[in-house]
Formats: C-alpha cells, sequence, structure tokens
C-alpha cells in the first residue's frame, strides 16, 4: 500500500473516532502539537529510524507525550507503534490535518510580503478570499515577511501559488531577455 493511502486511513480513523467520542476539538490541539514536534528534525528521524527498536520509542513517546495527550491520541499513537506505521507520524499529522479543515470548512492561506502589512488590510484579504471560495467560511490568513520580495506579495491558498512580487516581475523579464533573438545579435 502507498504511504499517502496509509496516511490518509490513519488520519481519517483518528478523525473518525475523535469525533465518536465528542473530542475532536482536543484531538486537533494534540495533533497541532504534534506537528510542531515533527518540524523537529530529530523526532522525525526517531520516528523513522529502523535501528531504534519499537519498544524504545514507546518509552520515549510515553515520557513526552502521556501527560501532555489526550488517551485517544496516546493510544493513536501506541497502534502505530505497534503496527510499524510510526514512521508515517510526519504525513499522519498533515493528512490529519488537511481532513479537519475540510471538515471545518476552513482554508489556510500564506500571504508573503516584503513588508509588514496593517491589521485593516489584512483584514481586507481575508474578507475577499472568503468571498471568492464558496466551499470554505473560515479562512486562516498566515502573513510572512520576505524582504527578497522587494514589493508586492505572494499568496499560496489551496495548492495554488499566485506570485504578483516584484522579484518575479523581475525574474520574467531577465528571462524574457535573455531568450530575446534581438537583444542576443547586438
Amino acid at each position: 500500500m502507498s504511504q499517502a493511502r496509509i496516511s490518509f486511513r490513519y488520519a481519517k480513523s483518528l478523525l473518525d473516532f475523535a469525533i465518536a467520542q465528542n473530542k475532536l476539538d482536543r484531538i486537533y490541539e494534540d495533533i497541532l502539537n504534534l506537528k510542531t514536534a515533527c518540524s523537529l528534525r530529530e523526532f522525525v528521524l526517531l520516528c523513522k529510524s529502523p535501528i531504534i527498536p519499537s519498544g524504545k520509542k514507546e518509552q520515549i513517546f510515553k515520557a513526552v507525550f502521556e501527560n501532555n495527550f489526550d488517551p485517544i491520541t496516546f493510544g493513536f499513537f501506541n497502534i502505530l507503534l505497534k503496527k510499524g506505521r510510526e514512521i508515517y507520524t510526519p504525513e499522519i499529522v498533515s493528512d490529519f490535518l488537511l481532513q479537519y479543515e475540510a471538515l471545518n470548512k476552513r482554508t489556510r492561506v500564506t500571504l508573503s510580503t516584503a513588508t509588514a502589512l496593517d491589521q485593516a488590510l489584512i483584514e481586507n484579504i481575508k474578507s475577499k478570499l472568503a468571498g471568492a471560495s464558496s466551499t470554505r467560511e473560515h479562512i486562516d490568513l498566515e502573513t510572512k515577511i520576505k524582504p527578497e520580495l522587494i514589493g508586492g506579495f505572494v499568496l499560496e491558498y489551496e495548492d495554488q501559488l499566485y506570485d504578483a512580487s516584484v522579484s518575479h516581475q523581475l525574474h520574467i523579464m531577465r528571462k524574457a531577455l535573455a531568450n530575446n533573438d534581438q537583444i542576443k545579435s547586438i
């Protein structure tokens, strides 16, 4: 079975069980915390290491997560360990978050700009994005400051990228000039 199918199925199982137990929001918080852990290289290496026995991984997970996570989330990790699926933890976390957002009609949007934006402009952008999407009710807008953009913005939204930055426009112009036969002859 492919990695994508495995991670999707485990994430769906956890989501469905959390809904059945009426603990979806609590499990979602646990998974967000786990996403933070998955951003640490050492944690991912621990999960994916074939050298570290599952018993040792179980001890480490217990020491780190048992008191911080809901028993459902912690039990889920024990199942992953027993089935040898802990190597898919980062992918399962990602799939769970995507399924949770789809269920709650949420969309994650990343807006990168060269300088900081004021709050009124951010709210205006959020309202325009909410009006543009007929399927999503809530927009979770994350802003990033990237001075290398020079100006303009880059919008990442539902697996789409809209690059209206000055640096991107300069790159397009540079490429067009490099391919222009008239300029090459000069």
